[in-house]
């Protein structure tokens, strides 16, 4: 009799069950197969590790740079470049050695976390004892090396060299430090600025991947420095020519005081003051501004400056005729600029003024009495008409009263507008202190530290790059 057949189920033949007599399952009779290895990670995201990696690297140095870029001095460029090089080799203090290989200066050091007493104790080591002194000095890495200096240099632990100079050794148990990492300050044309330094408070050194980045930044780090020390150079000449075009000393005369106060913008302007004795005891008093900045601008003042001074000897009691004279020079040898001016012929023995202006700022009287501006006629800079022309203004100066010239740069620098600008003029000068009043210098420097907060040497408030010219005379 035949086996019976198994139905089907959705026209689908059902599987053949196996039968009892066979023999057991594969599996059972193959040793065990081992498990395959972990792959670990796909090669891919290896990549996009390593490439996130150096984003970052590459998004750090750009915040690092940005931050540089923004200072315009050399301190504050150093001081920057210390902040962004201790982040990027792990340390917590340094200092930046600025020593021109030129010869031409500024010579200056600056500390991170390191105060004046601090760098006191450093410069007392041995030159050719320090990782910057070696750079600096072009000393091999090793003393039995070759000629050169290195291009970095690693202490990784300064304590544990038996080699250590003891003055060395006894600065850095003092202040605290146990590793320092040193790199040049060099420009791509090999031009040495300086050398930097940063110090680790336990031994260490940083990694190959610091040192790669630290280096990045430092390459463009010198060429920013390069520029700002070039920037400075130029402006520590102008200032020097300025000064050398302007009085070197105030003339004495009896019955008046003097007292001037002048300082240069960033790119040398072309402001100028003056005092100079005249004829049977008189004194001549001038301030002026010429147009422009620059060494044109400079050399134009000095050219007007001497130019009036010719004037004033051969017509000072008419100021008026002196401007004009000016004007006309000005027209005939610097037609390309125009300038302000104010003349003020003065006899101190009587205490009278006699002055015109050409464009510029009314004087300012203070005294006991009262603190105002003069009246002078609204008159146009010199070189702007075909023939300049304004009446003189007369003025009586009371004992104890001080009058004080200055130019637009002045008002310019505090950032105000010029209405506001002179009443914080006309408030700094009535509300000087009475011990002040007697001392023209003393009245000068309340007034600009009134004005200017900040200083004369400080940022512009106005963003530019103004002269500032303050001349005070106190009668007697």
């Amino acid at each position: 009799m035949s086996a019976p057949h198994l139905p089907k189920v959705a026209g689908i033949n059902p599987a053949v069950p196996i039968p009892a007599h066979t023999v057991a399952p594969l599996s059972d009779a193959l040793p065990p197969v081992p498990a395959a290895p972990d792959p670990g990670p796909a090669p891919s995201a290896l990549i996009q590790d390593r490439l996130a990696g150096w984003v970052s690297d590459l998004t750090t140095l750009h915040e690092l740079t940005e931050r540089l870029a923004r200072t315009g001095d050399l301190e504050g460029s150093l001081e920057e470049l210390l902040r962004a090089g201790a982040s990027l080799v792990g340390a917590r203090r340094g200092l930046a050695v600025l020593e021109p290989a030129d010869g031409l200066g500024p010579a200056t050091t600056i500390g991170l976390g390191l105060g004046r007493a601090d760098l006191g104790h450093i410069e007392t080591v041995p030159r050719s004892a320090t990782s910057f002194g070696r750079i600096l000095d072009g000393l091999p890495e090793d003393p039995a090396g070759g000629s050169g200096g290195p291009r970095e240099h690693a202490d990784p632990d300064l304590l544990g060299e038996e080699d250590l100079d003891p003055r060395h050794r006894e600065v850095a148990a003092r202040l605290g430090f146990a590793a320092s990492y040193a790199v040049p300050l060099s420009t791509g044309s090999s031009v040495r600025l300086g050398a930097a330094v940063w110090l680790y408070d336990e031994p260490a050194e940083p990694h190959e991947r610091q040192r790669h980045l630290a280096g990045l930044y430092i390459r463009y780090a010198t060429e920013h420095l390069a520029r700002v020390l070039e920037l400075t150079r130029t402006r520590a000449d102008m200032a020097t020519l300025t000064e050398e075009l302007l009085p070197s000393r105030l003339p004495w005369i009896p019955g008046v005081q003097i007292a001037a106060r002048h300082r240069a913008g960033p790119r040398g302007g072309g402001d100028w003051y003056d005092a100079l004795p005249l004829p049977e005891g008189a004194l001549g008093l001038a301030v002026g501004s010429v147009s422009g900045s620059g060494p044109g601008a400079v050399a134009a003042m000095g050219r007007l400056r001497a130019s009036l001074r010719a004037y004033a000897v051969m017509e000072g009691e008419d100021p008026v005729a002196v401007l004009s004279d000016l004007e006309l020079l000005l027209r005939l040898a610097e037609p390309a600029r125009s300038a302000t001016a104010l003349f003020a012929y003065c006899e101190p023995a009587a205490g009278k003024l006699v002055l015109a202006g050409a464009g510029h700022c009314p004087p300012l009287v203070t005294g006991e009495r009262r603190t105002e501006f003069v009246e002078t006629s609204l008159s146009a800079p010199l070189g702007m008409l075909a023939c300049w022309e304004a009446p003189s203004v007369e003025l009586d100066a009371e004992p104890g009263e001080t009058v004080l010239l200055y130019t637009d740069g002045l008002l310019h620098r505090t950032g105000d507008r010029m209405d506001r600008a002179l009443s914080r003029l006309h408030a700094a000068t009535a509300t000087a202190p009475r011990a002040l009043r007697t001392d023209p210098s003393s009245l000068v420097d309340h007034v600009l530290r009134v004005m200017l907060p900040e200083g004369l040497d400080g940022p512009d408030a106005s963003g530019g790059a103004e002269d500032v010219v303050l001349l005070a005379a106190r009668f007697e």
